[in-house]
């Protein structure tokens, strides 16, 4: 069995000595375990640090392209190099590497196909009080869309099987962490969570510039991918919220009419409103039946994705 344990990068000179220190060298059950590192158009040396540690993979990418890019990008180069198993963690040395046995356990039991760490962000004396009530609120909404149960939806501490690796999509330029937990619930994946620890902070987060840009992209991601696996309900729900609304105008008007109102014709707008809103209402629900087809080929579209990932390793063993 072979363990990869990737590290994506953005000018992490610094740090990643430390963080590659970390890591185990030898883990029950795990005969080889191998380190890639993703560089993320990096300026300050990273590659040649990583080099010069040991590291027996390494990505580079020309110009900084994002983490969800380098976490992919990382995947993809670590089935290619016969992972059986693929932990991911953060260059800054935030998660504790003594964990990654503990991480990787459900998989090799096989109970599960992901496996989260969990920091118990409440016992995090370096996040500040509101930081913690949205992630909290965070996890809760993404546990509600992929019916899961993971507490912790925004760690980047996980690992994956080469199975759930493989059926793995990413189109998010954002992050990684909440598509795929969305994308695997949807595919009905057996996702576990442990919980781990958390070293000091060295660092501040690279990832967004104030904590209303990070929420926005939090947003927008939850709604884009979640109206992906489900656009029907979502169009529906739209869609039929605006057509009732356009149904109780209508009411309204009717009430007025048969209350034999004699100025009938200053309600008359309502009238015109309540046809608009329960066209646009119809449509949107016609436009969901659209996108609902759209997303079965989606759907079939990555079960082939992952039929050709998986000829094109068996070909490489071949080879």
């Amino acid at each position: 069995m072979k363990l990869i344990i990737q590290i994506p990068c953005l000018n992490e000179a610094e740090t990643l000595p430390a963080t590659l220190a970390d890591l185990p060298r030898h883990i029950d059950g795990i005969d080889t375990i191998e380190w890639l590192v993703i560089d993320d158009g990096s300026g300050d040396g990273t590659a040649d640090v990583a080099r010069a540690h040991g590291v027996h993979h390494l990505v580079r990418f020309t110009r900084n392209k994002g983490l969800a890019a380098a976490f992919t990008a990382g995947i993809d180069a670590a089935v290619k190099a016969g992972a059986d198993f693929i932990v991911n963690t953060d260059a800054d040395n935030q998660y504790a590497g003594a964990d990654i046995p503990r991480l990787v356990a459900p998989l090799l039991r096989g109970e599960a196909d992901i496996c989260i760490g969990d920091r118990n962000i409440r016992d995090i004396a370096t996040m500040s009080w509101p930081k913690k009530r949205l992630q909290h609120l965070g996890s809760w909404v993404v546990r509600q869309v992929s019916n899961t149960q993971v507490p912790d939806t925004t760690s980047g501490f996980r690992a994956y099987t080469r199975d759930a690796a493989l059926r793995m999509t990413i189109v998010s330029e954002f992050s990684y962490t909440l598509e795929s937990i969305i994308g695997a619930g949807k595919k009905r994946m057996a996702i576990a969570h442990v919980e781990v620890g958390t070293n000091a902070r060295t660092r501040p987060s690279r990832l967004f510039s104030s904590m209303f840009a990070y929420i926005k992209q939090s947003a927008a991601t939850i709604v884009r991918i979640y109206t992906m696996h489900e656009p029907l309900k979502v169009f529906s729900y739209i869609g039929g919220l605006v057509f009732l609304v356009g149904f109780a105008i209508s009411l309204r008007f009717l009430y007025f009419w048969l209350a034999g109102d004699t100025y009938g014709d200053r309600h008359l707008q309502s009238l015109i409103l309540s046809a608009v809103l329960m066209i646009v209402g119809f449509q949107i629900i016609i436009i969901g039946l659209v996108a609902d087809a759209i997303a079965g080929t989606r759907k079939l579209l990555e079960d082939l994705l992952y039929r050709i990932r998986k000829i094109e390793l068996s070909g490489r063993k071949d080879d």
